[in-house]
């Protein structure tokens, strides 16, 4: 049996949109209100929040960001203080700077709209792949595959009978083109539903086999759910991570007048001095932090 008949067999894309249109999570920017109030620019900033940040803690910091600074003029206009400043706890703060940016280059090279096709959203500052395609295929409607974590792994289970999907690849897009139906509203939803079916039952540890809607075509469940082993990366540990010290350092200074501090000042207590000093020289090497006269401040 070809590859393509393989997979053709294992996911049906009307079982999967079948199932998403009843079980899928109200979330907003899956409302249609929140697409005729932000635009493109709404999934955009939606998209740039939930790279390696769980929904629950993604939703409150997103209302907050679009009644701020609705569209990309309005952002474009904002410090990077102040960026900063209210992407507040969502990690991996570099995201805050790079939609800054590419909120600059969509007011000055887009006209304030944010483009449709795929090259010129990979063009925009922070922008990579999966990014990409997900405002052309969730905004705009438009037929791209779109493979994250979830979609792989749904994948990797029940096509390739593997209990983990290996590390990612340019494959991995292929394959997802492969599957999507050939217009493009369906393949919208198709689309999404692979990722829902990933994040709510094909679940990285746990998976509810018995409210999968693929689960009668499923290689991994039909072969007794068998350890294939892991070859993801793993991610370090948080606590007591450079990670963690670059996150205490944000923090403090996000929570003083002014936004800044003597370097004395700073984590003076932190118990590992070196990592302190080396997450300060970090952060001022990513554009997260000024420093001036042995003063640090949120950048200007």
């Amino acid at each position: 049996m070809s590859a393509g008949t393989l997979e053709s067999a294992a996911l049906s894309a009307s079982e999967l949109t079948s199932w998403y249109r009843t079980a899928a999570r109200d979330l907003p920017w899956r409302r249609p209100e929140f697409h005729e109030r932000y635009g493109a620019w709404g999934t955009l900033v939606s998209e740039f929040m939930l790279q390696q940040t769980p929904v629950n803690r993604v939703i409150p910091h997103l209302e907050a960001w679009l009644l701020r600074w609705p569209d990309p003029p309005s952002l474009a206009g904002a410090t990077p203080a102040e960026v900063v400043h209210q992407w507040a706890n969502l990690g991996y703060p570099r995201r805050a700077l790079w939609l800054h940016r590419a909120a600059i280059e969509i007011t000055e090279r887009h006209a304030a709209v944010v483009p449709r096709d795929v090259a010129s959203l990979l063009a925009l500052s922070g922008i990579g792949e999966y990014t990409a395609r997900a405002v052309a295929v969730f905004h705009y409607g438009d037929r791209h595959p779109v493979v994250d974590t979830n979609t792989r792994r749904v994948i990797a289970r029940a096509v390739d009978g593997q209990s983990q999907p290996g590390p990612p690849s340019k494959r991995d897009l292929e394959r997802m083109e492969r599957l999507l139906p050939h217009d493009d509203g369906s393949s919208a939803v198709f689309n999404a539903a692979m990722m829902e079916l990933g994040a709510t039952v094909c679940t990285a540890r746990n998976p509810d086999c018995t409210a999968c809607p693929i689960a009668s075509r499923c290689t991994w469940l039909l072969a007794g759910r068998p350890d294939t082993g892991d070859r993801r990366r793993r991610q370090a540990r948080y606590e007591g991570s450079d990670r963690q010290a670059r996150g205490a350092v944000l923090r403090r200074l996000r929570e003083v007048d002014g936004h800044s501090l003597p370097a004395s000042d700073v984590l003076a207590d932190w118990a590992d001095a070196a990592q302190r000093d080396r997450a300060i020289g970090s952060l001022i090497a990513d554009g997260l932090l000024e420093a001036v006269d042995d003063v640090l401040r949120l950048p200007s």
